[in-house]
């Protein structure tokens, strides 16, 4: 029997116990859930309330074809053409994935790549259940604010729930069709690699990744355009708004808990190579499978729902603030069809600019034997968003010659999303600066762990992670300060707050090459996974395997070669990984600001004078809020982190006591099963008190005073900020100088080696747990946040405000038990036998 079959169902056995995590936090569910309905039994005059405001969810679209484009096209009509679009981006995803499948690979290598795809797919269904069980709180709360508070009919109710399932689908479908993707991918790229040329080690990964990208986005325009075209204009806004808190929970969950998974596995494995002076993956590592398996949890399966959850609540939040903020029904008409024409223009700037860049990739590097693997995805990100650019402002002139009567507000608005697009490809060249392997950051922390070890090595990789937040910080600043200029010149005689609109198209900028940005990102997971393919399936070792394959496939493996191929491109993949996250992390802040607005233009009941002077360090609660937003990301670092370090420590007490170096070839599969087990544990029992934390705090918090509450969103998302290019960056810089000193140096098994592996663990819940998963937390607090908000503004006009106060206490004790749990709860204590 092959591992592939005799993982699965044991694995599933294991993972799915009822002694097992999920069931233990089945059980606090079940404990907390009463409270959620003693809530909704404590107001029972609720449903005859005569407020309905309902926010987002209330808003009215207008006729989309009120409005004519180009002469010809309605705003209905020219929108069709992006369903078009849409089914075309799906098929591009579809065929590349067809041909990947098909592409030729050894039986050794594609059984240890579906070894992986078990272990994933036993993953993700677990973490589809617990995705189930948090929509059982956000359920409860859409259930009691839009059906008891604001008196909505049932069946309004009914379409938001609806759409928030199918808004935790769109993140889930998306998360599992990229881990298939890649786990297609590395065995095929690790094969191709033994031809001896460098160009198929990055076709393969960077075709995988463009796969995910363009089907990824084109199933959000998909249903972001169906909901625009067929659904009456009366039920769009809790459509909107149901989508957008789905796929905000399942990406904030996925991200997460995926971080957690890869890290835990990570360190486990890596830390081997120390203890036992054994090589990268080796076969016998139990750990090595779990690695492989957390490669995609984390760095397939979050960011594939990171990437469609930021790219549709930035649509969401556009569409709200056109709707709150702009006057004229005609001009909302023209801002919607223009940003969604937008969006399918640059679908096909990606797809044309990958078919260009491949060209001449192919042409360049098509026979080396060694190429620079970064250079043809730094000209394939420089590309898509030069001619996005070219795009912007040709189809803006033909879309929008006369908004509201300016005729100069077409090149204004360009202009302002071209921030933002060139956000997308400034940032990667800034982040290169600090993580690439050509770095002088990456160069001082090999030169600093040669002489001091790894003090020295972690205290460089800190420098680096706090200069990259100088200049990255600087860099959003002066994008930012452009659209802000832009945004005064005519467009307040459209428009409330014109600054807030400009801040949300650079955040719909970042995110304009899409395909582009999450295809490079998805280009790591599959040269990390390509080099331990290379290496669990022992094909070196395999009787008469040259033969074999000279015979089978026409071809003599180049062994050597293709083993410092398959690293070098993982140094670009680590690279360009860690270029993406900063991308996505500050569309997340910068698209904050627009949903923000949309709860200040509630408490200011329109943005009256007496009631904004309350957004001032003068009101005191506002300032308070601010406070306690930075305590919240300093908490949700140490909880994250937390939830990796005992993880890592269970797996490595697991593995050094199970490892079997001598007399044996590879790792049992119930040793590689039960490792994976660990990580799946600790992933959920650390996402799970994450996620009642930030859920309770987020009701507390809503409930104590509103201004407090706005303070509290402004600041979680600039502490985040920081925070989360801080540790991307320095975390990446340690990775790659691990990087260096493994393919440059050959240093393997060395001192400064071993000083390089600790940077790197240190560095790995840093980059691919904490940092990663402020984008996600961000939105999802801020969008969770206009239901609270709105939810305890509406009780305390109905009841008063001691309700509120009460509330809030016991939900701030709910969540601060649970951030007692996160560490006392989690804290390493010692041996588990």
């Amino acid at each position: 029997m092959s591992p592939t079959h005799a993982l699965a169902p044991a694995a599933r056995k294991a993972l799915f116990s009822r002694s097992g995590s999920l069931m233990r936090i089945s059980g606090v569910v079940r404990a907390l859930l009463p409270l959620l309905v003693l809530i909704l039994m404590a107001t029972p005059m609720m449903a005859e309330a005569q407020h309905h405001g309902g926010g987002e969810a209330n808003l009215v679209l207008p006729d989309l074809d009120m409005a004519t484009f180009m002469g010809v096209f309605t705003g209905r009509s020219l929108l069709m053409i992006g369903l078009i679009a849409s089914a075309l981006g799906m098929i591009f995803g579809l065929v590349i994935y067809t041909r990947l499948r098909k592409m030729p690979v050894h039986k050794s290598m594609l059984e240890v790549s579906e070894l992986i795809f078990e272990t994933c797919k036993t993953y993700l269904i677990t973490q589809g259940k617990f995705l189930l069980i948090l929509e059982c709180f956000i359920g409860a709360i859409i259930v009691f604010y839009f059906g008891f508070l604001q008196g909505m009919e049932a069946y309004k109710v009914g379409i938001i729930l609806i759409f928030s399932l199918i808004g935790i689908g769109g993140s889930y479908a998306v998360a599992a069709f990229g881990m298939r993707v890649n786990t297609f991918a590395n065995s095929r790229a690790a094969f191709a690699s033994l031809r001896g040329k460098a160009f198929p080690c990055h076709d393969i990964p960077l075709q995988a990744g463009m796969s995910i990208g363009m089907l990824l986005i084109s199933v959000e325009l998909l249903i972001m355009l169906f909901i625009l075209l067929f659904v009456p204009g009366n039920l769009a806004g809790p459509c909107f708004i149901g989508f957008a808190i789905g796929e905000s929970l399942g990406a904030a969950a996925l991200r997460v808990a995926g971080g957690i998974f890869t890290k835990i596995a990570d360190i486990g494995a890596d830390l081997m190579k120390i203890v036992f002076k054994i090589k990268e993956d080796d076969a016998r590592n139990p750990g090595v499978i779990a690695d492989c398996t957390g490669d995609n949890a984390g760095d397939s399966v979050g960011p594939s729902a990171d990437g469609f959850e930021t790219y549709g609540v930035t649509g969401v939040a556009l569409i709200t603030f056109i709707m709150l903020a702009v006057k004229s029904p005609l001009v909302q008409v023209q801002l919607l069809v223009w940003i969604f024409t937008m969006r399918v223009m640059m679908v096909f700037a990606s797809g044309i600019s990958y078919f260009v860049n491949h060209a001449y990739a192919k042409a360049r590097y098509g026979n080396a034997d060694k190429m620079n693997f970064e250079a043809p995805l730094t000209s394939l990100v420089w590309l898509t968003s030069i001619l996005s650019v070219v795009l912007t402002y040709i189809v803006s002139y033909l879309m929008i010659p006369d908004l509201g009567g300016d005729s100069t507000l077409w090149w204004k608005l360009a202009t302002v999303i071209t921030c933002g697009t060139l956000a997308g490809a400034i940032i990667p060249e800034f982040v290169k600066v600090f993580t690439s392997t050509e770095s002088r950051h990456v160069r001082e922390i090999v030169t600093s762990a040669r002489e001091g070890g790894a003090s020295l090595t972690i205290l460089s990789g800190f420098i680096a992670g706090n200069f990259s937040a100088y200049w990255l910080g600087f860099a959003i600043l002066l994008l930012m300060s452009i659209a802000f200029g832009m945004s005064t010149m005519g467009l307040a005689a459209l428009m409330m707050a014109p600054a807030v609109f400009a801040f949300g198209l650079v955040a719909f900028g970042f995110l304009g090459m899409g395909p582009v940005t999450i295809a490079v990102d998805s280009y790591g997971p599959v040269t990390d996974n390509a080099q331990s393919v290379f290496e669990l399936s022992t094909i070196e070792t395999l009787p008469g395997i040259k033969e074999e394959i000279k015979r089978d496939f026409g071809f003599v493996p180049d062994f050597e070669r293709s083993k410092e191929n398959l690293e070098e491109n993982d140094g670009a993949g680590n690279t360009f990984k860690a270029t993406s996250k900063p991308v996505l992390i500050g569309t997340a802040v910068v698209g904050a600001t627009t949903m923000i607005f949309s709860i200040i233009v509630m408490l200011t009941e329109g943005l009256k004078p007496e009631l904004v002077t309350n957004l001032s360090i003068l009101h005191a609660p506002f300032l308070l809020g601010l406070i306690a937003g930075g305590a919240v990301i300093y908490w949700f670092t140490g909880a994250s982190t937390q939830a990796v370090s005992t993880g890592a420590y269970r797996a490595v007490e697991f593995i050094k006591r199970n490892i079997k170096l001598e007399g044996t070839e590879k790792a049992s599969v119930a040793d590689s099963k039960k490792v994976v087990a660990i990580c799946t544990k600790y992933a959920q029992l650390g996402m799970f008190n994450i996620f009642i934390t930030v859920f309770f705090s987020t009701l507390a918090f809503a409930f104590f005073e509103p201004y407090f509450f706005i303070g509290y969103l402004i600041s979680i998302a600039l502490f985040g900020l920081f925070q989360a290019i801080f540790m991307a960056n320095a975390g990446g810089a340690w990775d790659n100088a691990k990087k260096v000193v493994e393919t440059e140096l050959k240093a393997k098994g060395t001192d400064l080696h071993a000083a390089t592996v600790v940077g790197d663990t240190v560095g790995d819940p840093f980059k691919d747990t904490s940092s990663v998963a402020m984008n996600p937390i961000i939105k999802f607090t801020t969008l969770f946040g206009l239901l609270a908000v709105e939810l305890a503004v509406s009780l305390s006009r109905q009841q008063g405000h001691t309700i509120n106060t009460v509330l809030g206490a016991v939900f701030l004790v709910i969540s601060m038990v649970f951030v007692y749990r996160s560490f006392y709860g989690m804290r390493i204590e010692g041996s588990s036998e």
